[in-house]
């Protein structure tokens, strides 16, 4: 499938050497940087990866998968990262053929897709190439000349068949170009002069330090997509493995990103943010096992921590590939999944005609924004509005969460969180076990895991949420009722007991943040040009 996005004249002229700016624009970083740091010890191997190979390498494989996109080439990687079946795998390898053309699939291209075989023979290529106890010559020859179907320099940044006008996505553009990238670099290592497969000669090394470049500066279109985010980690963690020193630093530069930014929005695993495609993947109320959750708890796997949710669900491949893969991530990033210190505000851009991400973060709890639809061609799936603590749950009906109004998120501006604070134009979904400590009219409180308190205020057309630590539940909610009793008000406004008025609009436009001021100070509402990662931290 591909994300309609059609090139200005300005984009298609600026297609030279250095490569075209996919985006067209280029956001400031904010004040809060990505950790790169790494001082931390990682184990050479890992029990929970093992059986991840296991799971993989156990299924089967019939005549009509070497045909067709699918697990096929997982499958194959697997047993030979077990050395299981080593003969049976070559003699699979040198069946295979190129069952179609890469790029994104259409009704114009149906034969598309062919990437998601090619990135993982790649990964094949580079693991086990030089083995040929485990790869045998011929294998590798066929996987050279015939599988490994793309090379040189014919840099695609627009998707088949749609005569150059229509941008191709950007896991396509990374599974497709970092292929080619790294078939042309294996041929030139092993003793073949030419200068097509020259990466620097012919510009391919310059191009994809650019389009990676961007996403490290404006971070990633298809940001949180399910599925798509999962192939572009991997073939992100490809480059990261296999490239020259330049482009693998990159490569390795935008997986930080993208795990900081998983950082700051989430809490002992559990992630629920908006994303960029698909619509059909709007049901999802698993809260822990997203595809990008399913790599992390792979890296942990090699850490010393425990007793994390270890669960990846439908996720499996893409955790297989966290496992299988050299890349481990930050000091800072594997901190802040399980510690956010003293709390934090940030807000996170994600350009023009996007939706931001707004988390606000305590001791022992994570707020998190669910972003806001941009009309129809956006496929951004806006998402509740949820309240993550320090407990086991894993699932959107066991979490605090507010959505509005109606049920179809297309209408939703879920963007009102601001600090220890989120409002929304619908009811507060409470948790079916969590009981109230006292109630009075719309307003309940409730003690949640860390004696954090959670004071709701619930009508069809107003939820709000305020959170509070190491307070007596009864006495601030008393507090709260008596700076907040005239309804009138608030549908616009809330007073902290001895903090500050909070001013907001839940019926904002969708290019507008819910929040509007505090304490009279006018906030910045336009989120199309907010800064990458930006706030208090």
């Amino acid at each position: 499938m591909i994300l309609l996005i059609v090139f200005n004249n300005k984009q298609l002229k600026s297609q030279v050497y250095g490569g075209l700016k996919y985006r067209d624009f280029e956001m400031s970083p904010g004040n809060i940087s990505v950790p790169h740091q790494r001082t931390l010890d990682w184990k050479n191997k890992s029990a929970f990866a093992d059986s991840l190979y296991h799971v993989i390498a156990n299924l089967p494989i019939t005549e009509d998968m070497l045909l067709k996109k699918g697990n096929t080439t997982r499958i194959l990687l697997a047993r030979l990262m077990l050395r299981q079946n080593v003969e049976e795998v070559n003699e699979i390898l040198q069946k295979m053929t190129v069952w179609g053309n890469c790029g994104s699939s259409w009704p114009l291209n149906p034969k598309g897709d062919y990437d998601f075989s090619l990135t993982i023979l790649t990964t094949i290529l580079w693991k086990f190439g030089d083995q040929p106890n485990i790869i045998y010559p011929e294998t590798k020859k066929y996987l050279l000349d015939i599988l490994l179907s793309e090379d040189g320099n014919k840099f695609r940044y627009t998707a088949p068949k749609t005569l150059g006008l229509v941008i191709e996505t950007e896991n396509h553009m990374l599974m497709t170009e970092g292929s080619r990238y790294l078939k042309n670099r294996w041929v030139r290592l092993h003793g073949n002069s030419n200068g097509y497969y020259d990466n620097v000669q012919n510009g391919m090394e310059e191009k994809l330090v650019s389009l990676m470049g961007e996403m490290k500066t404006n971070g990633l279109l298809e940001f949180n997509s399910i599925p798509y985010l999962g192939y572009t980690i991997t073939a992100l963690l490809n480059l990261e493995a296999f490239a020259s020193e330049k482009v693998s630093k990159m490569a390795r530069d935008v997986l930080d990103y993208i795990n900081w930014s998983y950082a700051l929005s989430s809490y002992n695993l559990k992630h629920f943010p908006p994303m960029c495609r698909r619509y059909e993947k709007a049901s999802i109320k698993e809260l822990t096992t997203d595809y990008h959750s399913a790599f992390i708890k792979s890296w942990l796997s090699y850490s010393d921590i425990q007793n994390y949710d270890s669960n990846v669900g439908v996720a499996v491949i893409h955790a297989f590939m966290g496992a299988c893969m050299p890349y481990r991530p930050a000091d800072q990033f594997v901190e802040m999944l399980f510690n956010k210190r003293e709390g934090y505000f940030v807000l996170q851009g994600h350009g023009p005609k996007a939706s931001p991400e707004i988390s606000s973060a305590g001791k022992n709890f994570l707020i998190s924004s669910g972003g806001v639809n941009r009309g129809w061609k956006s496929q951004i799936v806006t998402r509740p509005i949820c309240l993550f603590l320090n407990d086991q749950t894993d699932h959107l009906s066991e979490v605090f969460h507010l959505s509005g109004p109606g049920n179809d998120f297309m209408k939703w501006n879920n963007t009102g969180v601001y600090k220890n604070f989120a409002c929304t134009a619908g009811p507060v979904s409470i948790p079916r076990d969590m009981q109230a400590v006292i109630k009075e009219g719309n307003w309940s409180c409730y003690l949640g895991s860390e004696d954090v308190v959670i004071v709701v205020y619930s009508t069809d057309n107003l939820g709000l949420m305020v959170i509070f630590e190491e307070v007596d539940p009864t006495l601030v909610f008393a507090e709260v009722l008596k700076e907040n009793s005239n309804f009138e008000i608030l549908r616009s406004q809330f007073k902290f007991p001895n903090g500050p008025v909070l001013r907001y609009d839940v019926k904002a436009e969708k290019n507008q943040w819910v929040m509007v001021s505090e304490d009279g100070q006018n906030l910045d509402r336009d989120f199309d040009s907010w800064p990458l990662i930006d706030g208090d931290l």
